[in-house]
């Protein structure tokens, strides 16, 4: 970890990653990789999350056990590639609440606009996690942060499969504060906005759209 940002490098994230950037991975094979990848990042991005001392009667005896209280967390999808970390997520953590923000991104000006935004009820004090499979630009994480921050969250994460320099720089001169995880930091942006290596177009990709 540096400066709040983790690159998650055990083996199996980053074959599946390598998998997952081949061209000519089919679409539900991809989606599949993305929604395995993203269990195995949620270990470590709920590895600090608190826990409170539940009395449970094991078939032994009672006791008092670690539980986290999954209501506090509140998993947010930018969407719409974000649904498909969203998904291996919610396999490991079911009891979190969910939150959607729309976002598209100007072709001509890579600026991002919103279409939509719903997140649960009475969420002050969470902990959010943001998911976006790729930090590219950083100006849609960057939004969709700082639409949140004004939920009055107790922490605020962002996950993401591949990121770039440039994006996580632009993320962290805006959130110092938040947590980014990711399983890759690749080498720039090309012209037209997109991450070098990469993986393409993760929504395309995913959906089957090109």
């Amino acid at each position: 970890m540096k400066d709040n940002v983790t690159v998650i490098n055990h083996p199996l994230v980053q074959h599946k990653l390598s998998i997952m950037r081949d061209k000519n991975t089919p679409c539900g094979e991809f989606r599949r990789l993305i929604k395995e990848l993203s269990m195995l990042l949620a270990y470590e991005v709920t590895r600090d999350l608190p826990t409170h001392q539940t009395e449970i009667e094991t078939p032994i005896t009672k006791g008092k056990f670690p539980m986290i209280e999954g209501k506090n967390i509140v998993i947010v999808s930018i969407l719409r590639a974000g649904n498909a970390i969203l998904d291996g997520m919610l396999e490991l953590i079911p009891t979190a609440r969910v939150g959607h923000i729309g976002l598209y991104r100007d072709p001509k000006t890579l600026e991002p606009v919103e279409y939509y935004f719903k997140v649960p009820q009475n969420i002050q004090g969470a902990d959010f996690i943001v998911v976006d499979p790729m930090l590219a630009t950083g100006n849609s994480a960057v939004a969709a942060l700082d639409k949140l921050s004004s939920l009055n969250p107790r922490s605020m994460k962002l996950v993401t499969i591949v990121s770039s320099p440039e994006g996580i720089e632009r993320v962290k001169s805006e959130f110092p504060n938040v947590h980014i995880f990711t399983a890759s930091i690749d080498q720039h942006l090309n012209d037209h906005g997109y991450i070098v290596p990469g993986l393409g177009d993760a929504g395309d990709r995913i959906f089957g759209t090109k």
